[in-house]
């Protein structure tokens, strides 16, 4: 950045203001504002709480700092923050809306309450009405959603700040208030994008779609939100820009019809997967009927719409399946066929490999002694053999899984047909891929910052910058590629 531009200068003022005057929590706050503007959120962090230092009850400093916690993935300290803000100012709307924000997907009693207390201190807080009318889609008050949704997004696509310089790369970023989405926001650089985000369900279909060059369908989860794809492929119709996860293919990887297509291809695995009613699951003969329909026990349920093992139950025989429909959620359930994929040591096995462009990269393999594997969750931290088998497919993915395991990946990869998206899978003793999910709403999380996972930084960058130079790509222009090219070395948060 040029050192004469005005938020250089502004930092240069508030430095100087401090070396005459350390304590000060008015410069203080300037340089924090100045950090954040420039782009440079770790600094911008610490100086937000060098504010608090000096004034624990500075409201725009726990605003702000509340904020940049919840960009960077800091939620239960964001939480902290939000709530000291309306502690601080309760008559104050904007301090309810930001807390009931972050509560949304935490506790929803909580959010409504204050989403609706936002809207008695201020009734044109749009943010308010924004976030309730997301909450209540969520809560089937569609009608009540559709009142605040009309004022608060009042029919079209929000623009959210662009801090580069020159000419930015508009991005169109379909996300649907259910919830659902592709975790994609975290590689739009706002040094690099101009973003726009549009809500398909609340999108006036008269209204015109802001400047782009780019649209990328966030989408994500066909079992959670039908309705978004549907609005989403209007909106689509609408433009001639590059299309990345069109709704049409993501509205095909439902873990159901998943489970039937790509059981079809040589070499794959998937385990018997219905959706049944609540109340055919909880009548007297349920369990003879599940037989008829092809299950074995052990089966599992799961709520539609989860992800990370949330609502995902093991049932091991008849008598504890009333039990396990009693603490899911929704009208209808899923019903899967138990798959044993545990091998020889007794531990079971799962890989996930990213899709980016049409290229495959490994991301992780967990090792666990549940049956419900997850990386955050299994035995990786405790045991460094399981992490150098981490390593070692991470270094090697070909080499590790073989020929005949790599071209049945590339069969799923084109069979799925997403810009982005991802493969979780364990092997069998066949190694034939055995395929428990396979969708957009993969997360590629950032190791966490300790020596033990060092080896895990480039491989995990490597995918991160692909989706980067594919989004960058498809802008198509000589200036989306040294932009590409620059933002493949900034340093993630």
């Amino acid at each position: 950045m040029h050192p004469e531009s005005p938020l250089e200068l502004a930092l240069q003022a508030a430095d100087a203001a401090l070396a005459k005057a350390p304590r000060a929590a008015a410069a203080r706050w300037e340089r924090a504002r100045a950090l954040q503007a420039l782009g440079r959120d770790r600094e911008a962090l610490q100086a937000y709480v060098s504010v608090l230092a000096i004034d624990a009850n500075h409201f725009d400093a726990l605003t702000s700092l509340g904020a940049l916690l919840v960009k960077t993935g800091q939620r239960v300290a964001a939480r902290t923050a939000l709530a000291r803000a309306v502690h601080v100012q309760p008559d104050r709307a904007s301090a309810h809306t930001n807390l009931a924000m972050l509560l949304c997907d935490e506790d929803a009693r909580a959010a409504r309450e204050h989403y609706e207390r936002a809207l008695l201190l201020d009734p044109n807080d749009l943010n308010a009405h924004r976030g309730l009318a997301i909450l209540l889609l969520r809560l089937g008050e569609l009608a009540l959603a559709r009142r605040h949704g009309d004022i608060g997004f009042r029919g079209r696509a929000d623009a959210w700040p662009y801090r580069g310089e020159g000419q930015p790369v508009s991005l169109l970023l379909l996300l649907s208030a259910m919830g659902g989405n592709v975790p994609i926001e975290s590689f739009v650089d706002d040094r690099v994008f101009r973003k726009w985000t549009l809500a398909p369900e609340f999108f006036d279909p008269d209204a015109e779609l802001p400047p782009h060059d780019l649209v990328f369908n966030g989408v994500g989860d066909a079992d959670r939100c039908g309705e978004a794809l549907d609005a989403a492929a209007a909106v689509l119709a609408r433009t001639e820009a590059p299309v990345l996860n069109w709704p049409s293919r993501v509205r095909e990887t439902g873990r159901a019809a998943n489970a039937e297509r790509l059981g079809r291809i040589d070499g794959v695995v998937t385990g018997r997967t219905r959706e049944w009613g609540r109340d055919a699951l909880t009548a007297p003969h349920a369990s003879d009927a599940l037989l008829r329909d092809g299950f074995r026990w052990p089966v599992l349920l799961r709520a539609l719409g989860f992800h990370t093992g949330e609502h995902f139950v093991q049932v091991d025989d008849p008598s504890a399946l009333p039990g396990a429909v009693a603490g899911l959620p929704g009208d209808r359930l899923l019903v899967l066929q138990f798959v044993d994929t545990r091998g020889s040591d007794g531990f079971f096995r799962k890989y996930r490999v990213m899709i980016v462009d049409g290229q495959l990269y490994p991301l992780h393999l967990a090792v666990s002694a549940s049956w419900k594997v997850h990386y955050f969750s299994a035995d990786m931290a405790e045991s460094p053999a399981h992490r150098a088998e981490d390593e070692a497919f991470l270094r090697d993915m070909p080499g590790t899984l073989g020929p005949q395991v790599m071209r049945t990946l590339e069969a799923i990869r084109d069979a799925l047909a997403l810009d982005y998206g991802g493969i979780d899978f364990a092997l069998d003793g066949q190694s034939r891929v055995v395929v428990f999910e396979a969708n957009a709403t993969m997360i590629i999380a950032a190791p966490p910052d300790d020596e033990c996972w060092a080896y895990r930084v480039g491989p995990v960058e490597r995918v991160r910058s692909a989706v980067t130079r594919m989004l960058l790509a498809r802008a198509n222009s000589e200036r989306n590629a040294a932009a590409a090219f620059a933002s493949s070395r900034v340093t993630p948060l």
